[in-house]
Parts: structure tokens; C-alpha cells; sequence
């Protein structure tokens, strides 16, 4: 039934049923470690142990994988713990091409973490598809892509990349974060697997954090999940109630928050105290084409500014914002204001943030769902 659905539906009822014992409507939280065994190695369902599997985790990981178009989901503590989850399934001297422009915290694993055992990686404009196909090497086994990259919000084409993937024998891996399930499906235009920092979108009220992966692949399914429950790092039953609970109105906070974004990106658009402002849907961003066509119509919910200024002008800006709140992480209902160059990206070399413009001028945006005449009014306060 859940597949027949449409996508608000899903976001309402997939994966979840009124609890069998008290009829209740919203999925219990199972705060139970381990379950009683009718003799050894029998036990309901999938349930021995939480870390294994747990009822309430269970529901997240079946809904998530319906709003991605998959059949698998896997949940775990953190989007990081989903990153390294995928990472953890390769063996030393295997080969990633990586997107040039992707998370700091992303990045920090890959090239902190993961180089040390023995992982490298070559990072690539996904925007050029000479420059992705220069970047294979015979022992490429992944390709992790952002779109929209975060934070230069450049649209990347899943499906020439998958197809490219695929003819290298390659498992692509695509960071939904940005434009969540609701703009968005990457399985659908090739994808081997999506993975989530739930923290965001899904989660979207800055009280959780979290992860996830869905693939349609039952194989690569089978290599997560071994990896999920060997490696642990899996959300408690509570931070799954918790995202159960947000995703019944991501639809929703997705529409608003995107039609705040592009009210604010017009409106700032030609500013004088700014020399860019980063919205794939503005007819002069270079992707703007890709983006309607990629993401249904709608261009999420980031928007990226540029100050004339450079630091002191950005900085100050950051001081003076009042509705919206300076802060790491995105996706909320409350409009966020980050510095990546100093904050959400400061694990990024120096020359590695000159070559993809995340200059010291460089703002980011994480459009939330108040009024957006007040928003527009902040920044314009705040901007002097």
C-alpha cells in the first residue's frame, strides 16, 4: 500500500501502523536493549538486540526508504555514522572520486580518517563531466556526490553521473541532505544508494541528530547493514521517535522553505553590499536549467551570499542578524545564518576553499518557515 501512495501520504503513514498491543497511532518508543528468546537463536521477527534492530528504528528506516523510492533503509546516530558506514565496506586500495565540494565534516572523514587506512580519494568538479571521467582510476569502487554542493549550491547531474558510475563499475552514493526526498530522487535517476545527514530536513526541528542510507540494491542493502550493526553507530529509539515524528510534515516545511528561499535570493539579487548571491533558482546560476529539470521545480532551501566587504563585512552581518540565529547545522523551521569559511568548513585547506570561492566574504543561508517579509527584513537590518 505504502508504495502506491503518493509522497505527502508516504510522509504521513509509510512504515508505520497503530501499535498492535494499545492501538496507539504513533510508533511506540521501544527503549528495550534486548529481547526474550523462546530458546536459543529464536526470537520475533528480526529483535534480539537494539544495536541489531529495534522497533521504533525499524519504522524510521522503512519510512525513509519509501520517501526515497527505495526498498532498503538503515538509520544510524549521526549523517557521519552513515558516511562511514559506506566507507567502511571498502578495503584498502580501493579508489573514490569525490565531489569537490561537499561538507567539511564529508570531507574530514574521507581525507583525516579514511586516507589513513589505506582509502584514497580524488576530488572532482561533478559539474564537468570531463573532469569527473579524468578522476576514475582502475581501482575506483565509489562515487560520493552533494547536490546541491554545500556550500556553492552547484547542481550536479545524477544520472550522467550514475551512468558514468556504472560503465566504471562503481557504486555511486548521492548526499540527498539539501534537497531531501521531497525535491529530489536520486535512486531513480541511477543512484546505487542515498544517504542522509537526518540531523537536517528529515529531522527539522534542530532537536535531533541522525543518519540514514536507502538503496534499492538487496546486495549492497545486506553490506550496510552488516556494517551498521558490526560497526554501531545506530540512533537511539527516542532520536527515531523523534524523526518519525518531523517526517509526517517534511513535505510541507520543504514547500514553505523553499518558496521563503527564492523570495529572499530575488530580493537580494543586485544588492550593493553583495558581489554574489548563490540560488540555483535564479535564471543566472549555471546550473539553473539542471536544477528544474533535477529537482521538480522547486531549489531547495540554501541560499549562499557573497559580501563586498570580505570578513569584516560578513562578520558583522553575522553579529547583527536577529531572526535569524548564527549557528552550525540547517534544515530547521528557524532560519540559520553560517560562515563556512570559519565554521562549517574550517576542516577544508585554505586553497582548497579559494578554488571552490568560499571566500572569507562568503555567507550561507538555511532559509527556515517564518514569515518571509520578517526574514527580509533582518537581513536587511543586519546588513546596514
Amino acid at each position: 500500500m505504502n508504495n502506491d501512495m503518493r509522497f505527502a501520504s508516504r510522509c504521513v503513514h509509510a512504515g508505520q501502523h497503530p501499535d498492535p498491543v494499545t492501538g496507539a497511532v504513533m510508533t511506540p518508543i521501544y527503549q528495550s536493549s534486548t529481547y526474550a528468546q523462546a530458546s536459543p537463536g529464536v526470537f520475533k521477527e528480526d529483535f534480539d538486540y537494539s544495536r541489531s534492530s529495534n522497533p521504533t528504528r525499524k519504522a524510521l528506516e522503512a519510512n525513509l526508504a519509501s520517501l526515497e523510492g527505495g526498498r532498503f533503509g538503515l538509520a544510524f546516530a549521526s549523517g557521519c555514522a552513515a558516511t562511514s558506514c559506506v566507507l567502511h565496506t571498502l578495503r584498502a586500495g580501493d579508489h573514490v572520486v569525490l565531489c569537490d565540494d561537499v561538507y567539511g565534516g564529508t570531507f574530514r572523514i574521507y581525507d583525516k580518517v579514511f586516507t589513513n587506512l589505506g582509502i584514497p580519494y580524488t576530488l572532482a568538479d561533478m559539474t564537468d563531466p570531463d573532469a569527473t571521467r579524468a578522476a576514475f582510476r582502475p581501482e575506483t569502487k565509489l562515487v560520493w556526490l552533494e547536490t546541491p554542493t554545500n556550500p556553492m549550491l552547484k547542481i550536479v547531474d545524477i544520472a550522467a553521473i550514475a551512468e558514468l558510475s556504472r560503465s566504471k563499475g562503481a557504486t555511486l552514493v548521492v548526499d540527498n541532505t539539501f534537497a531531501t526526498p521531497a525535491l529530489q530522487s536520486p535512486l531513480a535517476l541511477g543512484a546505487h544508494a542515498v544517504c542522509h545527514s537526518s540531523t537536517k530536513y528529515i529531522g527539522g526541528h534542530t532537536d535531533v541528530v541522525g543518519g540514514a542510507l536507502v538503496t534499492d540494491d538487496a546486495g549492497l542493502h545486506e553490506r550496510f547493514k552488516f556494517m551498521q550493526n558490526a560497526v554501531g553507530g545506530v540512533p537511539s529509539p527516542f532520536d527515531c521517535y523523534l524523526l518519525l515524528r518531523s517526517t509526517k510534515t517534511l513535505h510541507l516545511r520543504v514547500q514553505r522553505a523553499c518558496e521563503n528561499a527564492g523570495r529572499i535570493a530575488d530580493h537580494l539579487r543586485g544588492h550593493a553590499g553583495l558581489t554574489r548571491v548563490i540560488y540555483p533558482g535564479l535564471d543566472n546560476h549555471p546550473q539553473h536549467a539542471l536544477a528544474e529539470r533535477q529537482m521538480g521545480g522547486l531549489f531547495g532551501a540554501m541560499v549562499s551570499v557573497e559580501f563586498a566587504g570580505g570578513l569584516d563585512a560578513a562578520r558583522s552581518f553575522c553579529e547583527r542578524i536577529e531572526l535569524f540565529t548564527l549557528a552550525e547545522s540547517l534544515g530547521g523551521v528557524e532560519s540559520l545564518v553560517n560562515h563556512p569559511a570559519i565554521m562549517t568548513h574550517s576542516s577544508v585547506p585554505a586553497e582548497n576553499r579559494a578554488k571552490l570561492g568560499i571566500t572569507d566574504g562568503l555567507v550561507r543561508l538555511s532559509v527556515g518557515v517564518e514569515d518571509v517579509d520578517d526574514l527580509i527584513a533582518d537581513l536587511e537590518q543586519a546588513m546596514g
